[in-house]
């Protein structure tokens, strides 16, 4: 394995988090028995991922001054099995505690290069709780849980799928897109709805990288940098002047979820027939086919698949936007077949290269960084809570940053003892008409708390029943 780069991983311009739409930060005062920001007024969050070939380490700071999120490093390893090989987790595992400590000191050093003992200006410290494989995670777990005894820092437990996507809206700017996760372990169409990440759509049985990995050990293609990257290259042969043949292969669409793993064993079966070829070298005629052929034709399968239940996602959500995340999703040709479909909708397609659409330390950190600065109770885990799953789905994650609606009610301010205050109190008025609640005695608000949301208690008069109602506001 190639030694730590000591050129930059993290030369992107901060990201603004105004085009979010994300419920207003609340100060780190409000949470202060929690974190604390360090001298300069930041909060930063260290994160580490480890869920399967991928060990990283990133460090994100969010700025008030500037409101916006920015990558200070983010360096990470690949454990590389040998050609015709997926990754064990008990290799895997030996990968990541060799290097984890490595990255967490290169990561510290290139976020604060001239610092003696840069922990200090961390706020906490983010790690993977789940998914992915139990040795790997374990492995990441233990180095975060040591950094947050040594430094004594809180720890935030983040779920993998909701880091990708989270990291995919700052570092694109989408506020509430269609998001289609398509990763070595994952494959998952999303919406977000009511305070969590709903699942449209998804395999019934493997992942979309995972098909594509199989099939690459299947022809022998290396595995550096990723099996997926190398099939992309097979199939990026084809072109007007010299095309690939097309090998019709199942298209496996049920309602909204896809199947794969029929498809990958019919093209496996395409190997074995005496028309296969392994180069266009040994071709000599028509009906011999080669590895790009069906590289060619599998990319294209797949993915109009995934491209299909996108665009029923969209429009059964309403929605104009598409993010793509995940391991899968860097790959130009499902950029492209998407970009079409989504611009014949008159929409846009929101995509990210390697840098972030493979696991990395950064999406665990911006994760965390939400979690931390909203008070997620589901996240800031106390230390005999930190225990690694390999199940742990998307929607069973509370997203407490966004609006649990799309209406957000626009006609209340954000600004403090705001509840004393006539204009307040006609609100409440107007808020308790639209819900068919005329008879409401205003005169009785027992709580208001800032915390992204306001919270108020009023007493209805006829039955003396106490009524809590709470509502996303917006700046």
């Amino acid at each position: 394995m190639a030694s730590l780069s000591s050129s930059s991983t993290a030369n992107d311009p901060p990201c603004p988090i105004a085009p979010l739409h994300n419920l207003p930060i609340p100060p780190p005062s409000h949470f202060s028995h929690l974190y604390k920001a360090n001298s300069d007024g930041q909060t930063v969050v260290l994160g580490i991922e480890g869920s399967a070939n991928k060990c990283g380490v990133g460090i994100l700071c969010y700025n008030p001054s500037t409101q916006t999120y920015q990558t200070l490093s983010n360096p990470r390893k690949t454990y590389v099995s040998p050609a015709g090989c997926g990754f064990l987790p008990k290799e895997t595992s030996w990968h990541h505690q060799r290097h984890v400590v490595a990255l967490i000191r290169a990561a510290l050093s290139e976020a604060y290069p001239n610092d003696e003992h840069p922990h200090r200006h961390l706020s906490a410290i983010a790690f993977t709780l789940g998914p992915g494989m139990g040795g790997p995670l374990r492995s990441c777990a233990i180095a975060a849980r040591t950094l947050s005894l040594m430094w004594k820092l809180p720890l935030i437990a983040v779920n993998h799928c909701i880091a990708h996507i989270e990291m995919g809206r700052v570092a694109t700017s989408a506020a509430d897109p269609v998001v289609l996760y398509v990763s070595g372990g994952n494959t998952q169409v999303i919406a977000y709805s009511d305070g969590r990440y709903r699942i449209f759509g998804e395999t019934i049985d493997i992942a979309v990288g995972n098909c594509l990995d199989r099939f690459a050990r299947v022809v022998g293609l290396s595995n550096d940098p990723s099996p997926g990257y190398n099939i992309e290259l097979e199939a990026r042969k084809h072109s007007q002047e010299k095309p690939l043949k097309f090998m019709e292969l199942p298209y496996v669409v049920k309602g909204m979820d896809v199947s794969f793993s029929g498809l990958l064993t019919f093209i496996e079966d395409l190997t074995k027939k005496k028309e296969f070829v392994g180069s266009c070298d040994e071709k000599d005629r028509e009906e011999q086919f080669t590895t790009a052929d069906l590289c060619y034709s599998l990319q294209e399968t797949i993915f109009a698949m995934l491209v299909e239940i996108t665009e029923r996602t969209m429009a059964h959500c309403g929605q104009n936007s598409v993010l793509i995340v995940g391991g899968v999703g860097c790959n130009k040709r499902l950029q492209h077949m998407m970009a079409d479909m989504v611009s014949d909708r008159g929409g846009t397609l929101c995509a990210m290269d390697h840098r972030y659409c493979i696991d990395n330390g950064a999406m665990i950190a911006q994760a965390g960084m939400f979690g931390l600065q909203f008070g997620s109770e589901s996240m800031l885990v106390k230390m005999e809570e930190t225990q690694c799953t390999q199940r742990f789905r998307t929607d069973q994650v509370e997203v407490v940053w966004r609006p649990k609606t799309r209406e957000l009610m626009r006609e209340a301010c954000l600004i403090s003892d705001f509840g004393t205050s006539p204009h307040f109190k006609l609100f409440l008025k107007l808020f308790a008409i639209s819900n068919g609640r005329e008879e409401v005695d205003l005169t009785i608000i027992t709580s208001i708390r800032f915390n992204g949301l306001i919270f108020f208690e009023i007493d209805q008069n006829g039955n003396g029943r106490t009524l809590r109602k709470e509502f996303p506001v917006d700046k």
